[in-house]
């Protein structure tokens, strides 16, 4: 299970909750960091947030820290569905393409050409359709209540 730190901004009537996620970069965390121009860009932003809701049972208030989970399935069958499912209609129209080829005017290889992409087109579009579909099917859940965020402050 995938987990990530969350901060609850508002309760919704009905078990919801408007949650907060900080967007992390994937930079700084490899022993280059300090050395890498890419790492120096992406602390010179401000980090982003992203607000979602999701239906929970757990009671807690605004200003709360959750600890959300996601199933690793659910990242597996995401990508597959961007990478994988058009490469493989990319594929199929090639050699679909390749095998009509001698019974058009466009030859061999523009008929693979015009094919693969077609496939490629088409499957990343039903992709498009059954990623929606998985997106609504899993949501991420809380699995535990940190309590309120402490904020750190100067002592004078």
């Amino acid at each position: 299970m995938m987990e990530e730190l969350a901060r609850v901004v508002a309760i919704e009537p009905e078990g919801w909750v408007q949650l907060e996620v900080e967007l992390k970069s994937a930079c700084g965390h490899c022993s280059a960091s300090d050395n890498c121009g890419t790492s120096a860009v992406a602390k010179a932003f401000a980090p982003k947030h992203q607000r979602f809701s999701i239906h929970t049972d757990v009671t807690c208030q605004a200003g709360d820290m959750v600890r959300l989970g996601l199933p690793e399935s659910v990242l597996l069958k995401a990508a597959a569905l961007v990478y994988l499912l058009p490469l493989a209609g990319l594929l199929l129209g090639a050699v679909l393409g390749q095998s009509l080829g001698a019974f058009t005017s466009l030859g061999s290889d523009g008929t693979a050409i015009v094919l693969g992409l077609a496939g490629a087109a088409a499957t990343w579009w039903l992709g498009k359709r059954l990623a929606t579909r998985l997106e609504s099917d899993s949501q991420p859940i809380i699995l535990a209540r940190l309590g309120p965020q402490l904020s750190v402050g100067s002592h004078s």
